[in-house]
C-alpha cells in the first residue's frame, strides 16, 4: 500500500497540530515497515529544522512553495491541482491538518482536530472563521474517511457537519517518554529562569495565548486566590505560550489586574524544556472554553503535576477523574479548585498518582497503531 501524508504541519508548526503530526508519523515509522510512505511538505519556514523519520519505507518530497501559497492555490483560489499529482501515484492521501486538497485517484483521509470555529466563534478571528467555515466542511465532504482526536470532536462532526458516525475514527494524542518528573536542580533552575519566576512557587497555564484558553477568568481567579491570603505570598501565575488570535483583550486584562506583577507572560517556551517546566509548577491550570484534545493535561500528569481543568468539550474525556474539574465560566469555582490543589496534601497526592496512571494510557505507539488500522480499513473498502 502506498500512502502519502501531508507533513507540512510537522515541518512548520512547533506546537499543537505540528507536534501531534510529527509524533504520530515518527511512531508510525517504528511500527510499520511494510507499507510505502511518502511525506509531502511545503518549503520549511525560515529557522525551522524539520525532523523526519529514519526508515527505508519512508521517503519525502518537498513542494517548492511555502505552505501559505499551497493554501491559497488549493483552498482560496480552488485551483484543481490534485495533491496526488505532487506525491506521485498513491492509494491513500492523508491530510492531518483540517483541510483536504483535491485528489485525482487516491482515497482521501482527513484529520479534524476540533470545530472551535463553529463551537466558539466568538473566540476566533473573523477572517479565519470565515475561511474555516468554507474550507473545512468542503474538505469533510471531499474525504473518504475522517480522523478525530477525541470522542467529543467526533460527536461535533456528526452533529454539526452531518458526518456519518461510521466514517470517523478517534485517534487520540500520546505522551512522549521524556515527560516524567524532572528532579535535576540545574534543569529546574533553567526552566524557572526562562519563565521569570525565580524561586517562587507558581501555577502554570500553557498554550497559545488566545480567548479560547479562558485566561482572563484564570487571572481573575488568581487574584481571588491571592486575596484570601491562604496561599504563599510570593505565589505566581505563569501564562506561557506564543500569541494567537485576538490577544489584545488578554494583554489589556493582564495590565489591569491588581496582581499583574505576580503574573508572568514569558511567551513561547522551547519544547525541549517542557518536562522541567511542568515539573517545577505547583499546579497546571487548564480552564479552556473548548479544546480538540488537551495534550498539556496528560503531559503535566506524566510529570507528576496536579491538574485543574475545565469541564468543557473533550477535557473530562481526557482527564477522566484524574484532575479537579470546574465549569470554565465559574471564576470562584476555579479559584477554590486551585486553592485545594495547592494546599490539600492528601488531595495533591491522589491527583499525582491518578494523573500518572491516566497519562500512561496514552502513547504515540498506540496512536500510530490506530492510525495504521484506519489506513488498512480505508484501503480495503
Amino acid at each position: 500500500m502506498r500512502i502519502a501524508i501531508d507533513y507540512s504541519a510537522a515541518v512548520n508548526q512547533r506546537a499543537g497540530v505540528g507536534r501531534l503530526v510529527r509524533n504520530q508519523v515518527l511512531a508510525l515509522a517504528e511500527l510499520d515497515q511494510a507499507n510505502d510512505y511518502r511525506l509531502i511538505y511545503a518549503r520549511p519556514n525560515r529557522g525551522q529544522v524539520p525532523e523526519f523519520p529514519v526508515a527505508r519505507n519512508f521517503s519525502r518530497r518537498e513542494v517548492g512553495v511555502r505552505e501559505r501559497w499551497l493554501t491559497i492555490l488549493w483552498h482560496r483560489a480552488n485551483l484543481p491541482l490534485p495533491a496526488d499529482w505532487l506525491s506521485g501515484p498513491v492509494d491513500l492521501y492523508h491530510s492531518p491538518d483540517f483541510v483536504l486538497p483535491p485528489l485525482r485517484n487516491a482515497r482521501g483521509i482527513l484529520t479534524v482536530h476540533d470545530l472551535a470555529f463553529l463551537m466558539r466563534p466568538d473566540c476566533a478571528d473573523e477572517r479565519l472563521r470565515a475561511y474555516l467555515e468554507g474550507v473545512v466542511p468542503r474538505s469533510v465532504q471531499r474525504a473518504d474517511f475522517i480522523v478525530a482526536d477525541s470522542e467529543n470532536t467526533r460527536n461535533d462532526l456528526v452533529v454539526l457537519l452531518g458526518v456519518a458516525p461510521a466514517a470517523i475514527a478517534v485517534v487520540p494524542g500520546g505522551v512522549e517518554p521524556r515527560f516524567r518528573p524532572v528532579t535535576d536542580a540545574d534543569q529546574l533552575r533553567r526552566a524557572r529562569e526562562r519563565l521569570g519566576v525565580g524561586d517562587a512557587p507558581f501555577l502554570l497555564a500553557i498554550g497559545v495565548i488566545e480567548p479560547r484558553k479562558n485566561l482572563n477568568r484564570l487571572m481573575d481567579a488568581f487574584f481571588a486566590l491571592k486575596q484570601r491570603g491562604k496561599v504563599p505570598a510570593d505565589l505566581k501565575l505563569v501564562l506561557a505560550g506564543g500569541k494567537g488570535w485576538l490577544v489584545d483583550g488578554i494583554f489589556e486584562h493582564h495590565a489591569a489586574s491588581p496582581v499583574r506583577d505576580a503574573i508572568c507572560m514569558p511567551g513561547f517556551v522551547p519544547d525541549e524544556i517542557l518536562p522541567a517546566i511542568y515539573s517545577a509548577a505547583e499546579v497546571l491550570a487548564f480552564p479552556s472554553l473548548y479544546e480538540g484534545f488537551g495534550l498539556p493535561i496528560l503531559e503535566a500528569m506524566a510529570c507528576g503535576t496536579p491538574v485543574v481543568a475545565s469541564l468543557a468539550s473533550c477535557l473530562p474525556e481526557v482527564a477522566e477523574g484524574a484532575a479537579l474539574m470546574i465549569e470554565p465560566t465559574d471564576v470562584d469555582g476555579l479559584s477554590a479548585a486551585l486553592e485545594l490543589a495547592l494546599l490539600d496534601t492528601a488531595l495533591r497526592a491522589r491527583l499525582i498518582e491518578q494523573g500518572r496512571e491516566r497519562a500512561a494510557k496514552y502513547t504515540w505507539q498506540s496512536a500510530a497503531a490506530l492510525l495504521l488500522q484506519v489506513y488498512q480499513n480505508v484501503a480495503a473498502t
